[in-house]
């Protein structure tokens, strides 16, 4: 197999219809049959990112769905497979990440003038991709038919009608009424851009088919485009969640403890959340059930409570004290449960922070619960770091502006360099490291901990977890999903030759 139009256009009927996962599944499928296959995503707009090294050696972000994506293809993250992310730090502003560096913010006022350079990045990115592999599938953001937003657009309808890329639009049927969301979909399309919407696919349905197909039929009809499958819902298909929109439930499906107690985290879902996906590797243990809350009467419950990381560490802080959240945190740990910060909450426990960069208020108090200062720095810090904590080896990356300016606690993790990081005391636990608790042996000594603080001594560990297994298995439920339930013939042609000729408009269109 080999492709010849450069690939597929994932798009979806909204923000989290499953863009990601059918994008990944599409990659799994394709790889095993002997592919060689990239993801793309012209532009994300996530705080959901990981650290990946170009090919000069230099650090940079990308989204981690895109991350996951290049897994699904068996190959290593690159720059290029997202060369925009957007980072929202607050309701009218974002970060710009441009081929992995920050490079400026983007406002209402500003964007539009940032648009053409960042859409010829992504276009050159994905110009490269094209020439070094067989198929790139690449992957929209929030819908294609955001009108208002047409003009200059490179990452849904733009990159396709740029690259005659046939388009799949995917809808979650969990939702509710997905039928009338593809007819809408496509009829507030231009012809131009309707002439690549090549037919729709249907995400996450339960039940029995028979009684979906009327629908698929009318929708055909209607649209003279067809369904080229029907997804089912699976339980196991929820690492590596891309959207906010998918929070705020329980994290996975664990199995049934080992020992006779069960360990309940709940994770605290700040405003500006960034990698939440931290918690996905405790959620992955038999017996540990994760919640993400808002809710203060949860902390009290809680065994272990997280505060994650968070785009904007001053206004979340500053959040908790407003909801009462922050009492509940304190409480928590003068209680002598076990709390753990990451990243922006590791930030947020400290004595005091000093930020002229991100929020601009200068020195405020942080929670004190532990014995440090940060201050941030201008240039943020972006690494892959690997060492040992709690006589464990451990490996993660690292993206923050703040840094421990002043304090001197006892070290959570040391580098490979010997040099200390992160903090703990008595029960309270941070560090900057993102995607730590992904290493097996350190992920289960903490937990063991954590438990006996939180007094949970029927817990016992899990002794065969093994987090990169999952989450191989996970991708390859989605290949399994593609392979089983889309029309893969279909899919081939598409990416083979390209959209399907003569695609009637419906109206009413757009300009």
């Amino acid at each position: 197999m080999r492709a010849k139009s450069g690939g597929l256009l994932i798009a979806g009927t909204t923000s989290d219809a499953g863009k990601s996962v059918v994008t990944a599944g599409v990659c799994r499928w394709l790889q095993r049959n002997g592919v060689r296959v990239a993801p793309f995503k012209a532009q994300n707009m996530s705080n959901n990112s990981v650290v990946v090294l170009g090919a000069d050696g230099r650090a940079g972000e990308i989204g981690r769905a895109q991350a996951m994506q290049a897994a699904a293809c068996g190959i290593e993250p690159d720059l290029r497979f997202n060369p925009v992310l957007l980072k929202p730090g607050s309701d009218r502003s974002s970060q710009v990440i441009l081929m992995g560096e920050a490079v400026d913010t983007a406002t209402a006022a500003n964007y539009r003038s940032l648009k053409p350079k960042l859409a010829e990045t992504a276009y050159a990115a994905l110009e490269e991709l094209r020439a070094e592999y067989d198929a790139v599938i690449c992957e929209g953001a929030g819908s294609p038919t955001e009108i208002n937003l047409r003009d200059n657009d490179f990452v849904n309808m733009g990159l396709a009608r740029r690259f005659d890329l046939p388009t799949l639009v995917v809808g979650d049927i969990d939702r509710g009424g997905v039928f009338a969301a593809f007819f809408g979909t496509l009829a507030l399309l231009s012809a131009e851009d309707q002439r690549l919407v090549a037919g729709f696919v249907i995400n996450k349905f339960r039940g029995d088919l028979d009684l979906l197909r009327p629908g698929l039929d009318m929708i055909g009809s209607a649209t003279g485009r067809p369904v080229h499958g029907v997804l089912p819902f699976h339980l196991d298909v929820w690492l590596d969640a891309e959207d906010s929109l998918a929070y705020g439930r329980v994290l996975g499906r664990p199995g049934p403890p080992r020992g006779a107690d069960w360990l309940r985290v709940a994770v605290i879902r700040l405003p500006r959340i960034s990698n939440a996906t931290d918690a996905e590797a405790l959620a992955a243990e038999p017996g540990v059930q994760v919640r993400l809350t808002v809710e203060p009467g949860e902390i009290a419950d809680a065994d272990l409570v997280v505060l994650p990381g968070s785009k904007a560490t001053v206004s979340d802080l500053e959040w908790l004290r407003t909801t009462g959240l922050a009492g509940a945190v304190r409480a928590h740990a003068v209680a002598g449960k076990p709390l753990l910060g990451v990243c922006g909450g590791f930030q947020m426990l400290g004595e005091r922070i000093h930020d002229e960069v991100e929020s601009g208020r200068g020195s405020v108090p942080g929670l004190g619960l532990l014995p440090i200062e940060v201050t941030f720095a201008a240039r943020k810090t972006l690494a892959r770091s690997s060492g040992a904590g709690l006589g464990a080896p451990v490996r993660g990356y690292e993206i923050h502006h703040g840094y421990v300016s002043a304090g001197a606690p006892e070290p959570l993790l040391h580098d490979d360099g010997g040099r200390p990081e992160g903090a703990m005391s008595a029960n309270v636990y941070g560090t900057h490291w993102h995607g730590a608790f992904e290493s097996d042996e350190f992920r289960r000594r903490f937990l063991t901990r954590a438990a006996a603080q939180a007094g949970r001594t029927g817990f016992t560990v899990a002794p065969d977890t093994r987090y990169a297994a999952i989450r191989e298995r996970a991708l390859d439920i989605l290949g399994d999903l593609v392979a089983e339930h889309l029309d893969t013939d279909a899919l081939w042609r598409l990416i083979e030759n390209g959209p399907p000729a003569g695609l009637p408009f419906v109206p009413p269109g757009a300009p």
